[in-house]
């Protein structure tokens, strides 16, 4: 009896290592394509860890087409007419306030110069997306993730469950776009949903060659493994096919700043019939270089996108969007509960409802002006809706959300 068990014991320790380590121990290794060694870290209160990594050593110069770019530190030009924004009071009285911190900065302000603030992966995050290939990048979403103009393909406008509320411009060249955006913490009811606000630059014809840079909030549970609201970038050049990801999970932006996260947590937020924050966003063609630059708040330029990422980018915008998106994953013919915005609907007004302020784009001339014949667009009006507005202090506006699942949407 003594042999047999001996004999047993050395077989088992010859048999071969299961397949889940083998992969654990591969996943490991491939983390280091998204956390660089870093020269400091700062653990924000949320759990995040933020590395503060070497300018050059961003994920962008992983990719061979990156090997020889030169890091442009700032942008040729500004738009024309960029101006702070004072927050004066509002035509109906009442005042918003600023927002440009994230919950990080609660632990150190910014990164050493020549670095810049990376949130750290962290093997969970990779494992929710299923593999190293699919993270960061968004799921299931060709045709879907954007609104198509029904004079271009109107059969992919209510595709694969995303809806949205969104003011629109098209007819002309655009070369960037500006909003100010309250910042709210939507409920999500699925881990495979998510709600977010921004602003899309596109070009292309919609189908599998669409060109987009996107920015703006977004509550990801499935990208980010919990419910904060955090700032976001997105690219694509091939209709969310193959290229592009989220912030800096792939080669693509650029990241020059030392001071803010791309994927970091912004606080504090909006609240109910109470304070109201909100972030601007800038996103613009440098005219001489060509690439395109995004600026965050009033003074923050984070980096930029290479003209040569694109193809009918590389040239001009031919449509921009502003507002709200949410994936609805209802499968038992009721609607999901996911809110988008605060989840209350535009008719509710300041302090309620979200907005979208002082929306504006950049002409050929670099120049910033208000938008012409603005569109508004939604699937579900009784779920999601949109609402335009003009004031003196606010320019053009917009209210937009809802609430999803309610009496009128079931």
């Amino acid at each position: 009896m003594t042999w047999f068990l001996l004999l047993l014991l050395l077989l088992l320790l010859h048999q071969p290592v299961p397949s889940f380590s083998k992969n654990h121990r591969h996943l490991r290794k491939q983390m280091r394509h998204f956390n660089k060694p870093a020269i400091k870290s700062i653990k924000s209160p949320d759990g995040d860890i933020i590395d503060c990594i070497r300018i050059s050593h961003q994920p962008a110069f992983d990719h061979p087409l990156f090997q020889n770019h030169t890091i442009q530190m700032r942008p040729s030009y500004n738009p024309e007419g960029l101006l702070f924004d004072t927050n004066k009071l509002s035509s109906i009285g009442r005042k918003s306030r600023p927002m440009m911190s994230q919950l990080w900065h609660t632990k150190g302000k910014k990164c050493p110069q020549g670095t810049i603030p990376v949130r750290r992966t962290k093997v969970d995050d990779v494992l929710r997306a299923g593999s190293v290939k699919h993270y960061g990048k968004k799921k299931n979403n060709k045709h879907s993730t954007v609104f198509v103009p029904q004079s271009s393909e109107p059969d992919l406008i209510t595709q694969s469950g995303h809806q949205h509320a969104i003011a629109y411009v098209e007819g002309d060249k655009y070369y960037g776009a500006k909003a100010t955006i309250n910042v709210w913490e939507p409920q999500i009811q699925e881990t495979n949903e998510f709600s977010l606000s921004q602003i899309w630059i596109l070009g292309g014809s919609f189908a599998s060659d669409l060109n987009s840079i996107e920015a703006g909030w977004q509550v990801s549970p499935d990208l980010y493994g919990d419910n904060n609201t955090r700032l976001f970038t997105y690219w694509t050049s091939d209709a969310y096919q193959a290229t592009g990801c989220y912030n800096l999970l792939c080669s693509g932006f650029i990241q020059v700043n030392n001071e803010i996260a791309m994927g970091a947590s912004i606080s504090p937020i909006s609240s109910y019939h109470g304070s109201q924050y909100d972030i601007s966003i800038l996103i613009w063609k440098d005219p001489k270089e060509g690439d395109w630059w995004m600026q965050f708040g009033d003074g923050y330029v984070l980096g930029y996108w290479p003209a040569f990422l694109f193809s009918y980018l590389s040239d001009s915008a031919s449509m921009v969007e502003w507002g709200g998106e949410v994936v609805n994953t209802a499968e038992d013919g009721q609607h999901t509960t996911t809110h988008m915005g605060s989840g209350h609907f535009p008719n509710e007004g300041f302090k309620k409802a979200s907005y979208f302020r002082n929306i504006q784009i950049v002409d050929g001339s670099n120049n910033l002006r208000p938008p012409k014949e603005i569109g508004t667009f939604m699937e579900q009006s009784n779920c999601y809706n949109v609402q335009l507005g003009r004031n003196d202090d606010w320019g053009n506006y917009f209210y937009y959300g809802g609430p999803g699942r309610n009496p009128n949407c079931p």
